[in-house]
This record gives C-alpha cells, sequence and structure tokens, in this order.
C-alpha cells in the first residue's frame, strides 16, 4: 500500500483468500460424506451432512485459535492472520448450518417444542445418558453468533478497539463449550473412541502453541533495564532493516524502527485492533500492521491520507553505537526526528520554507 494508501476493501487478496478456504471446506464435506457412505453404507445423506458440517466447523476452529501463537513462532502464518475474521465468519456458518439440520432431524417432530427438546436433551438414543450435550452446542453457537455479527469493522468504531478485543476473546469460552458438546455427544454413541482422542489431541496441540508463544514472545523484545529518564535498547546495528525492536516501558511497548539508516520509535500498539506493530515491517515509507495491514509513516506515526489514526511517536538518540528511549510520548501533532545509525550517512538537515519556492534544505552559515 505505502503512501498511496487506500481503504482495505474487499480486494483481491481477501476474494484469493475467501475462495480458497471456501473451496477447501467444500472439498472437506465431500470427501468427508463418500468416505462416510463407504464406511457406513446405512447411513443417511442428512445423518453424514450433520457430521460433516460439524467436524469441519470443529476442526476450522482449532485453526483460528492456533494461527495467532503460530504467527508468534513464525512470521509464515502472518497471511493466515490477515483475514483471520473471514474464517471466523465461515466457521460460524458451518456451525450455524450443522445446528439447523440437527434441530429439523432431531428435534423438530416430536410432541416438545424444538428449543424445549434441546435444552432437555431431547433426541438422544434411549439409554445413553441424560447429559444434555446440546446444551452446550446452543450456549457456543450463540457467543459465535455475536462474534461473527460484530466481525466488521463498523462495529469496532463504535465499540473501541479494547471492547471489540475483550468481546471477542468469547472466542475461547465458545471453545471450552463445544468441547464439553463433543465429548459428551459422542459418548452417547457406541465406537467413537477415536473422536474422542482426535478432540483431546486437538486440545493438547493448542495448548502446547499457546505456551511455546507465550514462552517465547514478540521477536525482539526486550526488557528496560530501569526507570531512568532513557531507556536502553540495545545496539544498533541489531536492528534490521525494515524491522523493529520492542522494549517494555512502564507497562507499555515501543518499537524502534530501522528504515534507510534511520531510527524512529513510535507506541507498539496499533489503533485498529491493538495488534503488535513492532512485529509488522516497513513497506514504502510506512510500518505495516501485521494484523489487518494497517499502515502509518515510520517517522510521524500518522496514517496517510485520508486516514486520521496515530499512533504516538518517541524521542531516540544513540551513544556509543547503543540506542536509548525516552519513554514520554510526543505531544500530540509532533513528531520526533529520526536518528542515524551509526556509520550511515548523516540525516539531510531540516526543510526551511523558501521565499521563492517550496521549502529547501536549510543551508550551512
Amino acid at each position: 500500500m505505502g503512501h498511496a494508501f487506500s481503504a482495505v476493501g474487499w480486494n483481491p487478496q481477501k476474494r484469493k483468500y475467501d475462495l480458497v478456504a471456501g473451496g477447501l471446506v467444500s472439498a472437506y464435506l465431500v470427501l468427508f460424506i463418500g468416505i462416510g457412505f463407504l464406511l457406513f453404507p446405512d447411513a443417511t445423506i442428512e445423518t453424514l451432512l450433520i457430521r460433516g458440517l460439524s467436524s469441519a466447523a470443529f476442526l476450522l476452529l482449532h485453526v483460528i485459535l492456533a494461527i495467532g501463537p503460530l504467527h508468534r513462532l513464525t512470521p509464515a502464518a502472518a497471511t493466515l492472520l490477515y483475514n483471520r475474521r473471514h474464517l471466523g465468519v465461515l466457521m460460524f456458518i458451518l456451525a450455524l448450518a450443522h445446528a439447523v439440520l440437527a434441530t429439523v432431524q432431531f428435534h423438530s417432530l416430536g410432541i416438545l417444542n424444538p428449543l424445549v427438546s434441546i435444552l432437555s436433551g431431547g433426541g438422544a438414543p434411549e439409554g445413553t445418558g441424560t447429559i444434555p450435550f446440546q446444551v452446550f452446542g446452543l450456549a457456543a453457537l450463540i457467543i459465535l453468533f455475536v462474534m461473527a455479527a460484530t466481525s466488521h469493522d463498523f462495529w469496532l468504531s463504535r465499540l473501541s478497539p479494547e471492547t471489540w478485543k475483550r468481546l471477542h476473546l468469547g472466542v475461547y469460552a465458545a471453545y471450552v463449550l463445544l468441547v464439553a458438546h463433543v465429548v459428551f455427544g459422542i459418548s452417547q454413541q457406541p465406537g467413537s473412541d477415536a473422536w474422542f482422542w482426535m478432540t483431546a489431541a486437538g486440545t493438547v496441540i493448542l495448548g502446547v502453541l499457546h505456551l511455546a508463544a507465550a514462552r517465547t514472545g514478540p521477536e525482539g523484545l526486550v526488557q528496560a533495564p530501569g526507570a531512568g529518564s532513557w531507556l536502553e535498547v540495545g545496539p544498533a546495528d541489531a536492528i534490521a532493516e525494515g524491522r523493529a525492536r520492542m522494549i517494555e516501558a512502564h507497562g507499555d511497548r515501543i518499537a524502534v524502527f530501522r528504515h534507510n539508516d534511520r531510527l524512529s520509535a513510535v507506541s507498539n500498539t496499533c489503533r485498529h485492533q491493538g495488534g503488535p506493530l513492532g512485529e509488522g515491517r516497513v513497506i514504502n515509507g510506512c510500518i505495516v500492521c501485521p494484523w489487518h495491514g494497517y499502515e502509518y509513516d515510520v517517522e510521524t506515526g500518522c496514517a496517510p491520507s485520508p486516514f486520521t489514526e496515530r499512533v504516538p511517536t518517541f524521542q531516540l538518540k544513540v551513544e556509543r553505537g547503543i540506542v536509548f528511549v525516552d519513554p514520554t510520548p510526543i505531544e500530540p501533532g509532533l513528531s520526533a526526528t529520526p536518528v542515524s545509525v551509526p556509520g550511515a550517512p548523516p540525516l539531510p538537515p531540516p526543510a526551511v520554507p523558501s521565499a521563492d519556492g517550496p521549502a529547501t534544505p536549510e543551508a550551512d552559515a
């Protein structure tokens, strides 16, 4: 994108992402139903479709929950992270289709109201237990509906990034409910040990990924050694071109970027959804947030026109090759002057207005 920034719409990359996701899900359902008919010739198409939709939604939820920690562990997951909300909406659609078909097949033909039947555990084979596993699925579906309905940036702007983020952490509650729904549901079906162990394996894999990501932490993150007026970031030559090094500063994080052998510091928090700017990179003079591609000028912290978002900037200095940052944000509307990496060409003199034309570099006296 760069300085010619435009709104992120339904661009070709998003269309390709959605087509690939939809194609993979469709292929999975066809494969699931085909294998189901081979293994269980007496099964009906409705039963296999219900099970295929549920397993596809549950598998996709595992993928969604794995994307965050995978991105922390390897940048290769950035493409999945960029449009993760699309996967979430697709997963809800699959879960909703499963719920509708299951309700029609198992709860709509009895004497009870379908909702009463679901809440009371109706539709289960007789003598298989009394745990109403459907209730867990219904509760999870309600949470997923709220998340899908508020996934658009319209709700992000209305709710604020912090509130929106807390709301969408409900995916973990939905996951716990769905695990209970699956475990108690398959426990009422004979010969379902394989499904139980696959569910357990998925839960363990997610747990390991999240623990590994938590232990690894963001790449390039350093802890401030003290609470002085200037905090040490580290050697200037340790910051790769186009990338950043982050530092913890009084409970917040500051990202120090290197671009064209100049160093600039901005807040690590994206104004969109609180994404970690320091884990992104500089493209065409703009920091690109790794979560959804929002951009900010690396030196001013301002989003390119016509957008008005801005992240705070911070003053830097380099002494004996070591970078230091002042943790006090620059006053809004102003920006810090970038500093040169030792050994790099000196910064050009600041531009001054000229009576004969546009601003020109200030000449030496």
